[in-house]
């Protein structure tokens, strides 16, 4: 049974080299905030309702943990098996959906919005991960995990190549972005957005890709930042100096948070008692972090900031 350490600071965080540092709080240690989840992912923070979504994938539900009375509370159920959750530029919730193997938005008012479910007549593979940039534009990645049988999503044939897509705010086009990815997964903007990263999840080993971005309509110079080396990169999110925290695990003694600067060097870790699979920041200052790992959600507050809308 995990227990919260009563130390400080928290054995739990740990620095890998001594840049990381100036990120740790000494008087700041992970807490568990939910757990009775069977595979939880894609948290996002919602400031201005003091709480976080997140999904569990296989109980096909959304969950919603309040920030002020710490109650765990279903958000949506059926989620047709969400997966990826952020906020567009709007505030308003998007979402991949295993197997509705679309991007829905929701609406302030509770509507569903379908962003896209298909391409010249094909549908999507199963949605993954999802961000906004700036601009408005949604990227997201379709790997084809959801089709491959009935825990996560339903079994079914794949109609169109693993990519990274981006759907235009104006027009609504969608246009690929990447279709040289294996299982494209976890994916963010670097915090000048000049940058994309993408998780290669059926590499072996699992690669983090960063390309950078042209006009901020298509990516160029495909180059490996960091090689997983039995790791699990699966989600992350990318903090204001350029620093990426990203959902890592496999084994016990890398179960948790994995941090990398800007040059794709692990400069920090944060264990956790189980596999994570995604996170994000949140709290009034973007200064909490959010982890979803496989059964609950944990938390951990961090002398950074999380990329605005990220």
């Amino acid at each position: 049974m995990w227990e919260p350490s009563q130390r400080y600071p928290d054995p739990a965080v740990r620095a890998l080299r001594p840049e990381f540092d100036k990120y740790r709080l000494p008087l700041a240690s992970v807490e568990r905030l939910a757990t009775d989840c069977r595979w939880s992912e894609g948290p996002v923070y919602f400031g201005d309702a003091r709480c976080v979504l997140w999904s569990d994938i296989p109980n096909d539900r959304i969950l919603r943990w309040d920030e002020e009375t710490g109650a765990v509370t279903t958000y949506r159920k059926p989620s047709n098996n969400a997966n990826g959750n952020t906020r567009d530029r709007q505030g308003r919730l998007v979402t991949c959906e295993h197997r509705g193997r679309r991007v829905v938005r929701t609406e302030c008012d509770g509507a569903i919005t379908v962003l896209m479910d298909r391409h010249e007549g094909k549908r999507l593979n199963s949605p993954n991960d999802v961000v906004v940039a700036s601009d408005g534009a949604v990227w997201f990645t379709d790997p084809p995990f959801g089709l491959l049988g009935y825990y996560e999503g339903e079994r079914a044939e794949s109609e169109l190549s693993p990519a990274v897509w981006r759907l235009d705010p104006q027009s609504g086009r969608a246009s690929v972005i990447a279709d040289d990815i294996a299982a494209p997964n976890g994916l963010a903007f670097s915090p000048d957005e000049r940058t994309l990263y993408v998780v290669a999840s059926r590499e072996t080993p699992r690669k983090i890709l960063a390309y950078d971005v042209v006009d901020g309509t298509r990516v160029a110079n495909r180059r490996v930042l960091i090689d997983a080396e039995g790791g699990t990169p699966d989600g992350f999110r990318v903090d204001v100096d350029g620093n990426l925290w990203c959902g890592w695990g496999m084994e016990p003694e890398l179960d948790g948070v994995r941090v990398f600067n800007p040059h794709g060097e692990p400069i920090g870790q944060i264990a956790l008692p189980e596999r994570c699979a995604n996170l994000c920041f949140g709290g009034r200052w973007r200064n909490r972090l959010f982890m979803a790992a496989s059964h609950g959600l944990y938390a951990l507050y961090v002398n950074t900031q999380g990329v605005a809308g990220g």
